[in-house]
């Protein structure tokens, strides 16, 4: 196999984050006491050292919502100086009046690859991110959203299960738009019944062709490596999606919390062990590099 992109992961200063200044809130991924401290690219590349990744994506981190540039230009620096990481997903707000002044101004930026606006929304809410469950079918949403075709900009989309028929309406109206499911769909119910809807919602996106989808968070709710849960959430997302529409990412530094890299690779790693190697590479590298346009 070629070398690994991890195409999810956040590299932070603490005095960037509101979410890690001042009293700790709740947060969809529990207690974060161990990460409410900078997370800087060294560290990470300590983090990944023996793990076969090679490259990877930097993906938005909730920086104050006016300081969207400052968060892409420092990881742009970030990236000149080291060499890593080798694409950017920054985060654009796309419920103002024309967002294509700030999308300007990303533009001048040469790795950014994408944007990510948060769209879920939950009845529990310490997962709740979005104002409101439907934000995406927003004239406003949709007509910004439109733009970032012309920018050559993909959509890193972040729902939960109950959004996904309006997601995957969402994407068929916009089919020069690559989406990027986030975490394989953020499966949080594991109960039978919970994981049907999860399931009837990914093969509802699974139909549309410009949606891939990320492999990536999938301890997120359980707030542990579970080799079993990433076996069966990755292998019936190869599944609907095929592997040339999955991509491997390991949201780091969050499931730092409960996990080394070394450990969470080997569970995604034995999860497609099983796969033939061509399959293992487009979800490994392949696909990301294509996504992301990573040379």
């Amino acid at each position: 196999m070629t070398g690994i992109v991890d195409a999810h992961h956040h590299i932070w200063r603490q005095q960037d984050l509101p979410w890690l200044v001042g009293p700790m809130l709740p947060r969809i991924f529990g207690p974060y006491e161990p990460i409410r401290r900078d997370y800087p690219i060294g560290e990470y590349l300590a983090d990944i050292a023996g793990s076969g990744v090679a490259q990877s994506v930097y993906v938005q981190a909730n920086w104050a919502k006016e300081d969207f540039e400052k968060e892409v230009a420092w990881v742009q620096k970030t990236a000149d100086e080291t060499g890593w990481p080798h694409a950017i997903v920054g985060y654009a707000d796309l419920m103002v009046e024309d967002v294509r002044p700030a999308l300007d101004r990303l533009a001048r930026y040469p790795l950014l690859r994408g944007v990510r606006m948060q769209l879920h929304w939950h009845e529990n809410p310490q997962y709740r991110f979005a104002a409101k469950a439907d934000l995406m079918t927003e004239p406003r949403f949709r007509r910004n959203l439109a733009h970032l075709s012309g920018y050559g900009l993909s959509f890193d989309l972040q729902v939960f299960a109950g959004q996904m028929a309006d997601a995957a309406e969402l994407t068929r109206e916009f089919p020069a738009i690559t989406f990027i499911l986030q975490h394989a769909g953020m499966l949080e119910d594991l109960s039978a019944e919970g994981r049907a809807t999860w399931r009837t919602g990914m093969k509802k996106l699974a139909d549309e062709p410009n949606i891939v989808s990320k492999l990536s968070g999938l301890g997120t709710f359980v707030h542990k490596v579970d080799a079993k849960l990433i076996g069966d959430i990755a292998r019936e997302t190869v599944a609907l999606f095929g592997a040339e529409r999955c991509l491997f990412g390991s949201n780091f530094p969050i499931e730092k919390l409960w996990s080394s890299y070394g450990e969470l690779i080997q569970a995604y790693r034995g999860a497609l062990a099983d796969y033939p190697a061509d399959v293992q590479e487009k979800i490994f590298s392949g696909t990301a590099k294509r996504v992301y346009r990573i040379e």
